[in-house]
């Protein structure tokens, strides 16, 4: 009955099983880098004017082959610091969020209003009041397009909208104010990254023992969608402002359990090396410790490109490849024998995530079997969410499914997770692959996890 299914997935027919009247199948995990969805390193894309040149779909395939998905849309808006923005941009936009559908990918989302931190490059942003107008013009955007946008920065405050460098936002309630307005624009089930995570604390009265739980996570409440990004990763101890001090950080280790975190390198410096390093009384964890200890979902793999060229010659640039973000891999699963028509198969899984975070968006998982046609003759939702499968952790998975009355000969049986958007649910561009090997059937976005007679 496991002969085929062997041959497959590499599995051990023979290994004694410790669940009595079960099936046992071991899975091999693979080292391939693959694509999955919203994860991994990105590719920028600017969007200067509406004169912006679309998207070639060239683009999608060549980082789909590359491994990559995730691309961050920065919209920049200094034509219109003085009024509306125009229709043709918010065309352009639509166009934009219409390519990522029709490529299999999905974007970080900023919105900003200066490309430089100069005086030539003023004014770096625009008044509050106009700003929140921006945000009600996009408001319709994203909330049609938000099954493509992985997570939104908060933007439009500052140079390249990172909240620094600013004349017009000089407290904590104008800043408060674009940030309340973005969590009511954006769909509750979309995460706001803030710059650092001192505006958690100072906007919303988060303190470093008041971090998001199991217990508080994605209840889409204003804590557990408040989320952060690092762009100036590694650059000094305390990444050149975006810490504080060892406290803030901690908060950020302890939240990004449960938010998306990532963001880009700014310069080289010891604590960019790819593994613990000690010079000049200094003592730096490693790149790699660093975004395990961060729960890194994405990374922009195009800047610094002197931290990006380290992380290739030190080895371990291809290891963030494959570990950024979740990576779900089976390492056995046992089936209930001698499954019969009208019955029920008890279904054991063990699935590692080998990544440095989880899943952190919803997501749909499924058990589904299919005849020897292929077609669909059951589907059931698996009792265990993907976005609590946390990192470094293996998740025990124990359900018992319905077999059909009717549908007899080879059987096969699938975990799906799908994207739970309608929009793009049935493309299985959009579903998570398991990281095992002749499991992943590309054209369905099916994982093969066993196949019986009945």
């Amino acid at each position: 009955m496991l002969a085929a299914f062997c041959a497959l997935a590499a599995c051990s027919k023979d290994a004694p099983s410790p669940y009595p009247g079960m099936d046992a199948v071991h899975y091999t995990v693979s080292e391939e880098n693959f694509p999955n969805p919203e994860r991994g390193f990105y590719t920028a894309l600017t969007f200067l004017s509406s004169s912006s040149s679309d998207i070639p779909d060239v683009t999608f395939e060549v980082n789909r082959k590359l491994g990559r998905t995730l691309y961050l849309f920065e919209f920049h808006l200094k034509d219109y610091i003085n009024s509306d923005i125009a229709d043709d941009y918010l065309q352009m936009i639509e166009k934009a969020f219409q390519a990522l559908r029709k490529g299999g990918a999905k974007c970080i989302l900023r919105f900003a209003y200066s490309n430089g931190n100069g005086e030539k490059d003023k004014p770096w942003d625009a008044p509050l009041d106009r700003t929140l107008g921006h945000i009600a013009q996009l408001k319709p955007l994203l909330q049609e397009y938000y099954d493509v946008i992985m997570v939104v920065q908060t933007g439009f405050v500052g140079s390249w909208g990172e909240w620094y460098y600013t004349d017009n936002y000089k407290d904590n309630a104008s800043r408060k104010a674009v940030v309340d307005a973005l969590l009511d624009a954006v769909p509750a089930c979309r995460q706001i990254e803030l710059r650092t995570p001192q505006f958690k604390m100072d906007l919303y009265g988060c303190t470093a023992a008041d971090t998001i739980t199991r217990a508080t996570a994605h209840q889409e409440t204003v804590k557990s969608r408040l989320a952060g990004h690092d762009d100036c990763y590694l650059a000094d101890r305390n990444d050149t402002g975006t810490f504080r001090g060892t406290t803030d950080k901690q908060f950020w280790m302890s939240d990004s359990r449960y938010t998306i975190f990532g963001g880009e390198t700014c310069g080289i410096s010891i604590y960019c090396h790819c593994d613990p390093t000690s010079q000049s009384g200094i003592t730096a964890p490693g790149a790699m410790a660093d975004m395990e200890s961060l729960h890194f979902t994405y990374v922009n793999q195009g800047y610094h490109p002197k931290v990006i060229q380290r992380w290739k010659s030190e080895g371990c640039y291809d290891k963030m490849n494959l570990r950024l973000g979740y990576r779900l891999a089976l390492t056995e699963g046992y089936f209930t024998k001698d499954a019969a028509l009208g019955g029920q198969m008890r279904v054991i899984l063990n699935i590692h995530n080998q990544g440095f975070a989880s899943v952190q968006n919803p997501r749909d998982a499924f058990l589904v079997l299919a005849d020897a046609s292929g077609k669909e003759i059951s589907r059931e939702k698996l009792n265990s969410a993907p976005r609590f499968w946390m990192p470094g952790e293996t998740t025990l998975i124990d359900q018992t499914i319905d077999l059909p009355e009717s549908a007899s000969g080879k059987i096969s049986l699938y975990l799906h997770m799908p994207d739970p958007c309608k929009t793009i649910s049935s493309n299985p561009f959009f579903s998570i692959r398991l990281a095992n090997e002749g499991v992943w059937e590309e054209k369905t976005g099916y994982n093969l996890l066993h196949t019986f007679n009945l």
